[in-house]
């Protein structure tokens, strides 16, 4: 069976849920059904724009007001926080099939917590389970000592907290902007029977099923994204199900690197591309695997954050632009929260996309864009801003 790469730009648009103005609706069961169609939505700490998890859900909810994020993690209790290939925000309903990492993670931590005494973990563990949740800064008897790493807090007990989170014994229980609250797993959860532990066939099933619905046809790679180890077992179990029948081996025009695979069913929608236009975060599960990117819409994005400003293509936090099923352009946005104003530190075109129609619908897009990055908390994010966001020159 062969795809041609629009036909694949459109399952996968489709499976992403960028080919509708408001698929999951609005409210906080929105932001609760965004993530859990898309299996998880990373977390990132880098703000020169509103935080990529925010951004993830307003590309799909225009109406996202980032309380309904609050709601459901703290509230709600509906999304958890644990790692996937990031740290990221994921359903609760799934907390299970990351059980046995977190057991592996906290029999054999990294290297990374050698440093971390049992006495720090204790104490960490014995100040949430009598005092309730609390955050880094609400410990302040540590004992600072001297960073190993720029990233690192002087707080031995911020080591503490991390080897605690990865091990499952604790969970972040609401969020302050970045600062994280901890509280016990059982506590925060309240369940009336804690879940039982997936077995490894249960969780490689689940990884797939995660892909094949938000990625539409998956490849090793896509499914195993920076866990190469997963690939043997995922494999044998893709091909059980192409003895079902339950999936089919496809080839897409000009791709015959990686075997692909999709669902019969898949290939029975009639898609058409709809004129909508997203400004995407560099961290979008549309975006963040590099490879398979380049592949199906011909752009190879950089992430040029951490390198020399001499050596950047697009710029330091460059945002594609997606007009129908098309990549565009790339934006290096910044939003001056002081001055109420989104700059556009530089506007790069893409192959022969530079035209007046597309450069009229992303500057309509930024209008709505800038009024998304400049929401108040109480506030609504919503369509329309009545005069362009300024460029910097």
């Amino acid at each position: 069976m062969k795809l041609t790469q629009a036909r694949a730009r459109h399952l996968w648009i489709h499976a992403q849920r960028l080919d509708e103005v408001s698929p999951f609706g609005s409210g906080p069961q929105a932001t609760v059904d965004a993530i859990d169609h898309l299996g998880y939505v990373q977390i990132d700490t880098i703000h020169v724009i509103e935080r990529c998890h925010h951004h993830i859900l307003y590309s799909r909810i225009p109406k996202y007001h980032k309380q309904d994020l609050h709601t459901a993690q703290t509230l709600n209790k509906e999304v958890f926080e644990y790692w996937t290939h990031a740290l990221a925000y994921i359903p609760t309903k799934d907390f299970r099939f990351f059980m046995n990492d977190m057991k592996r993670r906290r029999l054999q931590p990294s290297r990374w917590y050698q440093s971390v005494k049992k006495t720090d973990l204790q104490k960490v563990l014995r100040l949430i389970k009598n005092e309730g949740a609390l955050s880094i800064r609400d410990i302040e008897d540590d004992v600072l000592v001297e960073k190993d790493h720029p990233w690192v807090s002087r707080k031995p007990s911020k080591k503490a907290l991390d080897l605690a989170f990865n091990g499952g014994l604790i969970t972040v229980s609401e969020r302050l902007g970045m600062l994280k609250k901890y509280d016990l797993v059982d506590r925060h959860f309240d369940w009336e029977k804690k879940p039982k532990a997936a077995t490894t066939k249960e969780v490689f099933n689940y990884l797939l099923d995660r892909a094949l619905r938000s990625q539409a046809f998956v490849s090793l790679d896509s499914i195993c994204h920076l866990y190469p180890s997963r690939k043997p077992e995922i494999h044998r179990l893709i091909e059980q199900r192409v003895r079902k029948k339950e999936l089919v081996e496809i080839q897409i025009d000009g791709i015959s690197k990686y075997q692909t695979w999709i669902r019969p069913e898949e290939l029975e929608k009639e898609l058409k591309p709809r004129p909508l236009t997203h400004i995407l975060s560099p961290f979008d599960p549309l975006i963040i695997q590099r490879k398979r990117l380049q592949a199906i819409f011909a752009y190879e994005h950089r992430f040029e954050a951490y390198i020399p400003k001499e050596k950047r293509v697009y710029g330091y936090f460059a945002l594609p632009v997606l007009v129908d099923d098309e990549i565009v352009a790339a934006l290096d946005l910044k939003t001056d929260r002081q001055q109420q104003k989104v700059l556009i530190q530089k506007w790069t075109w893409l192959g022969k996309h530079k035209s007046r129609n597309n450069k009229r619908r992303i500057e309509e897009e930024l209008h709505r864009f800038e009024k998304f990055q400049l929401a108040k908390e109480e506030g609504h994010f919503g369509a329309g801003l009545s005069k362009a966001p300024q460029v910097r020159k």
